[in-house]
């Protein structure tokens, strides 16, 4: 017995230290704590620093897509086209939206729907609806639409700035039509810049993912473990035209504002700080005695712009806007994006080394600080194809006239077919000279149909008139 006493104290020491040293190394970092929103799918914890996150379980890729399928839809979109001698030509296309209202309001992507003659919506359910195209944002890459229908599912918009490298997240959509497909990865990176954009005003701050996406999965839902909206599946790189391992979302924050804006005015209301920028390098860290090379460098200040009345200059590097840090480009982008013209924002930056604040009243790409209205819905521009806009107060001071600026024009539309180009400013219908875009509309309206509409006025940059003919 005494011989087997050293063995067994021996054999409890070393079941002692085993037990010391698993709980040091495997689950010194990880400590469950309450559960801030009771679920039984749902853990939380929080690292040794305190900061919380969600512990994902195997059942939640099971709730999630449940939940989630149900808010998914199939877009058929149907486009017409003419040949030479006049006979028409039909081409069809389909991609995947999310429903994100009871009513019937439907987010897509704009490249999805672009060009479209007819729109046709499949729910999950495999009723079938005509929908109409509410608007469109090129700049997103989103679109919003409207079928005739009431209490319908819909996915809940989470906060995308809270989600996380390497959380999970479902890809849901109808890639190759297979209706109601669910893929499962985790976000690899955020504020990605693929360059797929191809407006001068473009956002691109994707959220990165490895859940598999294919043709036919744009424009559906990216959700977390609980099933609430994270982005719209948008893009992925590829060489074969098939996913080869990373995909591309829109993140949740900005489509809620961008299909706001759509919903209420039919077109997005950019706010902007009226600056050129670049990213950060080790140059300029190296010249500027920057701290690091996160944030973003001012290389032009617009005169009349945002930014030159809230006094900064070239040269400055902004470094946070109400608050949250910015290290780059597309995040800068993507905050400024959610915000509207005449709206205000806080905004930290570096000056020759210093720590400087100011606050910003954002204008539009014009110089503006108002709303446009969406005067593309009136039915006489409707049918030219054009988009028009007031002259803004600093535009009236600068060109000494009055008139309303060419916005932007449908294409093979009546008014494309004069070779007219956006920015042109209208100042006579007729030789009757105009002031505002009311004037615009009440004197075509006075004009028969079949009759010659002649326009004149001229480019900002070009002294010289210039006139455009068109039938009535």
């Amino acid at each position: 017995m005494k011989k087997l006493l050293p063995i067994v104290l021996t054999s409890l020491l070393s079941a002692f230290f085993a037990i010391l040293i698993y709980t040091w190394f495997f689950q010194r970092d990880t400590v469950i704590i309450e559960q801030e929103v009771p679920s039984k799918y749902t853990n939380f914890a929080e690292t040794s620093t305190g900061e919380k996150y969600v512990v994902a379980a195997p059942s939640d890729f099971v709730v999630a897509a449940n939940k989630v399928t149900s808010s998914v839809v199939h877009i058929k979109s149907l486009t017409k086209s003419y040949d030479w001698w006049g006979g028409a030509n039909y081409a069809s296309s389909s991609g995947s939206g999310v429903i994100i209202s009871p009513d019937g309001y439907i987010t897509t992507n704009n490249h999805v729907v672009e060009g479209a003659s007819e729109l046709e919506v499949s729910l999950n359910d495999k009723r079938t609806f005509p929908a109409k195209l509410i608007g469109t944002d090129p700049t997103t890459d989103l679109a919003l639409l409207k079928i005739d229908q009431k209490n319908l599912p819909t996915l809940k918009f989470a906060d995308s700035d809270k989600s996380r490298i390497g959380e999970w997240v479902l890809a849901v959509g109808n890639p190759f039509s297979l209706t109601s497909t669910v893929t499962a990865g985790i976000i690899s990176a955020k504020g990605r810049n693929i360059e797929i954009l191809e407006d001068t005003y473009a956002i691109e701050s994707f959220i990165q993912t490895d859940a598999a996406v294919n043709p036919g999965n744009s424009g559906g839902a990216l959700v977390n473990t609980n099933g609430d909206l994270v982005g719209i599946n948008t893009a992925i790189i590829t060489k074969s035209g098939r996913y080869e391992g990373y995909s591309f979302a829109v993140p949740a924050n900005l489509v809620k504002k961008v299909v706001a804006d759509l919903k209420e005015f039919g077109k997005v209301q950019r706010g902007l700080l009226n600056v050129r920028i670049e990213d950060v390098n080790g140059t300029m860290v190296e010249e500027l005695g920057l701290p690091s090379m996160e944030g973003v460098y001012v290389r032009m200040v617009i005169p009349g712009g945002a930014a030159e009345e809230a006094k900064m200059k070239a040269g400055d590097v902004i470094v946070g806007i109400n608050g949250k840090k910015i290290k780059s480009i597309p995040e800068l982008q993507e905050i400024i994006g959610r915000y509207r013209p005449g709206d205000e924002i806080s905004l930290d930056f570096l000056r020759e080394g210093r720590k400087m604040d100011t606050n910003v009243i954002l204008k539009d790409k014009f110089g503006s600080t108002s709303l446009a209205n969406n005067n593309s819905s009136d039915p006489e521009l409707k049918k030219l194809g054009i988009e028009l806009r007031n002259l803004t107060s600093s535009e009236l001071s600068r060109i000494k006239t009055k008139g309303v600026k060419v916005v932007s024009i449908l294409r093979n539309s009546k008014i494309d077919r004069t070779n007219m180009e956006p920015g042109y400013i209208i100042t006579k219908v007729n030789e009757k000279e105009i002031k505002t875009l009311d004037d615009f509309i009440s004197i075509l309206k006075d004009i028969r149909k079949g009759k010659k509409v002649m326009l004149e006025g001229f480019y900002e940059d070009y002294p010289d008139d210039y006139f455009y003919a068109f039938s009535r």
